[in-house]
């Protein structure tokens, strides 16, 4: 398979940037599309020229490192997928593709397709936590929770904060990955505690960090590669109202 590359090429954050056209052959329809890039860059170390810097780490689809979109889908087309996870078979022998980092401004450039992401980062460490001690690992059927709760709780811990629900988003609202953090913490009898002063400090760890509103595009929804509901958009922002009417402590 022979391809056609449009990759995103910016020094740093200071420097403009634009796309750079390269030929890659030889492509095999069973490889990764991160494993295409590793044959691009082989090939450019081989002519001794800088490769393409971009973010991977466990290429299983958990970590949310590879934030890249491919023709304007952040981690390509396939839905429920990330970027490591998608195959080449996906695409058409000859196909020209377009490379590009997250584009967000809650989303800063490092270098190429490599995107600043500590904000989300900076969302969890406001609030992403239980302070009660716990002690040692207790048998989960020892702990009363609710099935419907622990199956939500479940459905939103699998958010991997790679960002395409915000690099998805025409506002640029990191509204789906905050509401995620918070819901998979507030359902569960460990989180009750700090439920409310969760809520306020990471929604509005959000608000500081530039991120937009949501305005119900849905779009959030259709990119996440876990497939995380656009629903605990709406419990977080009841949880909010909640906790600021009646404080930090609540009711």
């Amino acid at each position: 398979m022979k391809l056609k590359l449009n990759v995103w090429r910016q020094k740093d954050s200071v420097t403009e940037g634009a796309f750079e056209n390269f030929n890659v052959n030889d492509v095999s329809e069973h490889m990764s599309f991160l494993e295409m890039l590793d044959v691009l860059n082989e090939d450019l170390i081989t002519d001794g020229k800088e490769p393409v810097a971009f973010d991977h780490d466990c290429r299983e689809g958990i970590c949310g490192s590879c934030a890249m979109s491919v023709n304007g889908y952040p981690h390509g087309h396939r839905k429920g997928t990330t970027v490591c996870q998608l195959h080449m078979r996906e695409f058409n022998d000859g196909e020209e593709l377009w490379i590009e980092p997250f584009r967000a401004k809650g989303f800063p450039v490092i270098k190429d397709l490599v995107t600043d992401r500590s904000a989300f980062d900076r969302i969890i460490e406001s609030g992403g936590y239980v302070s009660v001690r716990t002690g040692q690992a207790q048998d989960a059927n020892s702990i009363p929770i609710r099935k419907e709760n622990a199956d939500v709780a479940m459905d939103a811990a699998a958010c991997i904060g790679c960002g395409a629900c915000v690099a998805a988003c025409p506002n640029g609202a990191a509204m789906l990955f905050t509401s995620a953090k918070i819901n998979h913490l507030n359902l569960l009898p460990q989180g009750q505690v700090e439920k409310n002063e969760r809520t306020i400090a990471m929604v509005e760890q959000m608000q500081n960090e530039g991120f937009g509103s949501c305005t119900n595009h849905y779009e959030c929804e259709s990119a996440c590669p876990k497939s995380i509901s656009i629903n605990f958009i709406s419990d977080m922002n009841k949880a909010y109202i909640k906790s600021k009417a009646f404080g930090k402590a609540g009711i």
